[in-house]
């Protein structure tokens, strides 16, 4: 029998609005599994249980007083600890704040809070959100739900796990290369990556840099557009919200994919995909492929993204973490002193050559959409590996250059700033979870989750394809 804590978000709100769900049995039933599961995998850091526990029996008293209802009223989530929720720690998987209290909410924290979510807790980073699998000095490693012995990916990698367990039904996550759809894809999650301003990010230090975003975590899109409906419009601290392009349709329906173009690619053009992983990938794009009105293999142009990610990804290292890094020698890991150290190296040439570089990376990345109308390619270039590992160093033989590289296959799109939505696709050659990317040009946000409905529709109808579910898992 299905637990409340494995309901969806939008099922689970439907059954508290009609008294048919209580805000205090679905909170009790997480904290269940969280006690049956926490221990061993690691996805909470923080927990609020008192607070939570108050706000529930809140939300059941509004309620039965018949009050109008927010559109996340008694739904318990999660908050990635790069993020504040006031009067929690907010560590960003570091030391030196092991012993932070959060001051206020970050504003899309607020936003849900009045929407009528419960925040339950923190969730595990790597250190500082550098990286691609969670582990850290102060909290460990988190478990991959589906074999503890191996990464959940990062740096969203806590909240991932959480919604993989079953813990809560919502997840804050963010992105910059890859830190919101790698864990998505190892933990048979979805991911949205929404084009910039569209959920307002004004605690972000560099605040002309808009590559990090903020975006929802769920089970199934249908939770995901839930979730991101109470973070949108426009704020005036951050400079990339706009009134029109934070707006998006009250609901979104499934787009008709009889009538749309799709692109598909192993690795556009320029990642290292492991060849086991790109021979899942073409097997699984051959088991939908056909419900589109046309298809065909194309790799975007991103020739230039390899290099110029890395220039731009040191230097937003440097710009956010360069002091931190001088002010606490021995007390960083080797992520982040490796990042700044390659961002000091730059010269104002390498600097000035990425910026057009990355122009032009999203100029001819767009033109694509010219002859398509969504393109799709793997979540990731792995299966996921030992957390003990820190990163994988060669894909099919060859040395990977930077701890990074092995997650190019997503931050080379991050480039171009596209709306991105990663869906689980079944399990890969290992048995393990296996994500795609459904993406669109900036902008096409609406466009993009209407077509990542439809997508998760037809995956679900094969068993190869549709979301995993760890075995002990009751859905």
């Amino acid at each position: 029998m299905t637990q409340p804590c494995d309901l969806s978000a939008v099922e689970a709100r439907r059954l508290i609005g009609t008294k048919a769900l209580s805000p205090v049995e679905l909170l009790s039933s997480c904290e269940q599994r969280i006690a049956e599961r926490n221990a061993q995998l690691n996805a909470f850091v923080v927990l609020d249980i008192e607070a939570a526990r108050a706000g529930a029996q809140a939300a059941e008293d509004a309620v039965m007083r018949g009050d109008e209802l927010g559109l996340l009223h008694g739904l318990p989530i999660a908050v990635k600890d790069m993020e504040s929720a006031q009067g929690l720690r907010t560590t960003w998987g570091s030391e030196i704040h092991r012993d932070h209290l959060a001051g206020s909410d970050d504003l899309h924290v607020a936003r849900l809070r009045r929407a009528g979510a419960i925040v339950l807790g923190k969730t595990n980073v790597p250190e500082f959100g550098a990286g691609g699998n969670t582990v850290n000095a102060l909290h460990g490693a988190t478990a991959n739900p589906f074999d503890t012995a191996k990464t959940c990916g990062g740096s969203s990698g806590g909240s991932a796990v959480a919604l993989a367990a079953g813990m809560v039904p919502l997840a804050t996550g963010s992105d910059f290369g890859g830190s919101l759809r790698t864990p998505a894809s190892f933990c048979g999650v979805v991911g949205f990556r929404p084009s910039p301003g569209v959920v307002p990010y004004p605690a972000r230090a560099a605040l002309f840099s808009p590559m990090t975003v903020l975006g929802p975590m769920a089970r199934n899109v249908s939770d995901a557009c839930l979730f991101l409906r109470p973070q949108l419009g426009h704020d005036r601290l951050d400079p990339y919200s706009a009134r029109a392009s934070a707006k998006l349709p009250v609901s979104i329906a499934a787009a008709d994919l009889a009538s749309l173009r799709a692109a598909f690619s192993t690795d556009l053009g320029v990642a290292p995909v492991d060849a086991q992983i790109a021979r899942v990938f073409r097997e699984k794009a051959g088991s939908f492929s056909h419900a589109f009105r046309s298809h065909a293999w194309r790799d975007p142009e991103l020739d230039e993204a390899m290099d110029t990610f890395e220039i731009v990804r040191g230097l937003n290292l440097v710009a956010n973490f360069g002091e931190t890094v001088d002010r606490h020698p021995g007390r960083i890991g080797p992520n982040l002193i490796a990042g700044v150290a390659m961002g000091r190296a730059l010269g104002v040439e390498d600097i000035a050559r990425a910026q057009l570089a990355q122009s032009r990376v999203f100029t001819r990345f767009n033109r694509l959409f010219d002859e398509a109308d969504v393109l799709i390619c793997p979540a990731t270039a792995v299966s996921p590996f030992a957390h003990a590992q820190l990163f994988p160093d060669t894909i099919n033989g060859e040395h990977l250059p930077t701890y990074m590289s092995w997650y190019a296959i997503a931050y080379v799109l991050s480039l171009a700033l596209p709306s991105i939505v990663c869906l689980p696709c079944g399990r890969d050659h290992l048995g393990m979870p296996f994500g795609i990317q459904v993406v669109g040009p900036m902008g096409s946000d609406a466009k993009v989750l209407s077509i990542a409905l439809a997508i998760e529709a037809e995956l679900a109808r094969n068993e190869a394809t549709r979301r995993p579910v760890p075995e002990w898992v009751q859905a």
